[in-house]
C-alpha cells in the first residue's frame, strides 16, 4: 500500500492498494483446498500504540438476574424470620423444607442433585466473572493507547465474502469468521479450480490484512463445483 501524497493543488491523494500476485500452483493439481499463507501485519515495537486485548462484557443480564433472585430470596426469608419473632407461625414452605431436610440424609439423590445444580450455577457465574465475553467483536490494532477499536465478526465475514465474490469464476461463497481462522467455502462454475483458489487466496489474504485486526487469523479456502440438480 502506497502512502498518501500531496498534490500540486493542495489536495491529498487517496492511498492506492497494490495487490501482489497470488500463490502459485504446480501443474496437474486436483485438490480444491488451500491453507493460505500470507504476510502478517507487522507488530508495533514496545512503546508504540497499546496492547489490543479483547473487549470485556459488562454482563448486565446475568448480574441483573442474580441480583433479583438474591433479593427475592433474602426478602422472603427476612419477612418469615420477622413474622416468627412477632409470635406468628412460620411460612408453610419453610416448615416443609425443614421437615424434608430432616428426613433426607446428605447422600440422598435429591440432595446431591440440588447441590450439583447450585455448584453448576456458581461455576457458571465464576466463568462469567473471569472471562472477557463479547466473542463477536474482534480487537483491531491500536496505533495509539487512546484508541481501542473492534470489528464485528459478522461484518468482517461479510466484507471477506464480498471480496470473494469479486473473484472471476465464483458463483457463491460462504465465510465463517473465527478469532483464529477464516474458513471460506466457494463454488466455481467456470475456470480451473486451482486458478480460482489461487485468486481467492490472494484476494482474501489482502482483505484480511486490510481489516486491521490485532491478531490476523489464518485462512483456509475450499473451492468446489456446484452440485447439479437432476
Amino acid at each position: 500500500m502506497s502512502h498518501p501524497q500531496e498534490g500540486e493543488d493542495g489536495t491529498q491523494r487517496l492511498p492506492v492498494i497494490e495487490q501482489g500476485d497470488g500463490p502459485g500452483h504446480g501443474p496437474g493439481l486436483d485438490q480444491a483446498v488451500s491453507a493460505a499463507g500470507y504476510d502478517a501485519v507487522p507488530v508495533l515495537a514496545d512503546g508504540e500504540g497499546g496492547r489490543a486485548g479483547r473487549f470485556w462484557s459488562v454482563r448486565r443480564v446475568p448480574s441483573a438476574l442474580l441480583a433479583l433472585v438474591i433479593l427475592a430470596g433474602a426478602g422472603l426469608l427476612l419477612y418469615d424470620v420477622a413474622a416468627v419473632r412477632a409470635h406468628r407461625s412460620a411460612m408453610s414452605w419453610r416448615v416443609r423444607l425443614a421437615d424434608w431436610l430432616a428426613t433426607h440424609p446428605v447422600d440422598d439423590v435429591a440432595v446431591l442433585a440440588g447441590a450439583a445444580a447450585v455448584a453448576a450455577i456458581g461455576i457458571w457465574l465464576v466463568v462469567l466473572a473471569v472471562t472477557p465475553g463479547l466473542r463477536s467483536i474482534l480487537p483491531m490494532r491500536r496505533p495509539s493507547p487512546a484508541v481501542h477499536a473492534g470489528l464485528d465478526r459478522a461484518a468482517a465475514a461479510l466484507v471477506l465474502r464480498d471480496r470473494a465474490m469479486e473473484v472471476s469464476g465464483i458463483q457463491s461463497a460462504r465465510v465463517r469468521m473465527g478469532r483464529r481462522r477464516v474458513v471460506v467455502r466457494a463454488h466455481s462454475h467456470f475456470r480451473e479450480l486451482d486458478d480460482v483458489r489461487a485468486d481467492l487466496d490472494a484476494a482474501l489474504g489482502a482483505g484480511i490484512r486490510e481489516l486491521g485486526l490485532a491478531g490476523p487469523p489464518g485462512l483456509a479456502v475450499r473451492v468446489n463445483r456446484p452440485v447439479r440438480k437432476g
